[in-house]
Parts: structure tokens; sequence; C-alpha cells
């Protein structure tokens, strides 16, 4: 049985760097509303989108920071599910640590979209392993000089 390739450390460094990132975002005890509703009051007065709301900027947030997450979890894990799930555990366990923060409030919404961002990080993965691995079976990605390329 063949060995595994090992993970690339950037993947680790990656996750640790995004971990960071958004253990700031999603768990400081100062919440993102306050900025919401600037921009949300500035969309309906100054820009004139009376039916302007705060959810049109938070679930498409909430799905943009999970694309990464999903993205680097399916590499680490190799399975585009594990890299779901874990995100998914991930985004509920926000949820309930936020709810014990006072500025604070906590969405399924968030969840669906958090789960949302995963997946479509995880089909990102998918796709990258997939052209990867075409490259490297039609030897475009060898290093000169190599057999592969033999220039």
């Amino acid at each position: 049985m063949p060995t595994p390739a090992p993970r690339p450390r950037w993947v680790l460094w990656a996750l640790v760097a995004y971990a960071a990132a958004a253990g700031i975002l999603l768990l400081s005890p100062i919440g993102p509303g306050r900025i919401l509703e600037v921009v949300v009051e500035w969309m309906r007065d100054d820009v004139g989108i009376p039916g302007f709301r705060q959810g049109w900027i938070e679930a498409p947030a909430n799905v943009v920071l999970f694309i990464p997450l999903g993205f680097l979890l399916t590499l680490l894990f190799r399975k585009a599910w594990a890299g779901v799930l874990l995100a998914l555990v991930l985004s509920v366990s926000a949820e309930l640590v936020q709810a014990l923060l006072p500025a604070r409030s906590t969405s399924a919404r968030d969840v669906v979209a958090n789960a949302l961002g995963a997946v479509i990080g995880a089909v990102l993965a998918w796709l990258f392993v997939v052209l990867r691995r075409g490259r490297i079976r039609r030897g475009s990605a060898a290093p000169r000089g190599t057999r592969a390329d033999p220039r």
C-alpha cells in the first residue's frame, strides 16, 4: 500500500493564521453589529436603497468567512466531507460561545451561511487538487532537469 504524500506545511500555517483572525473576529466582545448598522444607514439614507437590511451584508460575509476554512480543512484531511463537518462543528461552537458574550448574538442563519462557505471552500479545494494532479501527471509541474522535464 503506497504511503500518502505528506501534507504541505503551508496548509498548517494558513490554518493557524486563519484561526487567529477568525477567533478575533468571531469571539471579540465588540461585535460587528455597530459597523453593520452604519453601513445599513448609509445604504438606506445616502445611496437610496430604502429596503436595505443588515442581513444583506451579514449572510454573505459569513459565507466568505468560512470559504478558507473549508478549503484548508479539506486539504488537511484530504476528504471534503471531513473539512465541511469540522467547519460546521466549529461554526456551531462559535455561535455557542457568542451566546455567552453580552454584546454578541447567535443565529441559525449564521450557521447555515458558515456551512455554505465551508462547502464552497471544500469544492474549491477539490478542484485545486484535481487540477494539480492533472498538471503533475502531464509532467508540466516537474522541476527542470528531472526525468519528467529533461531540459
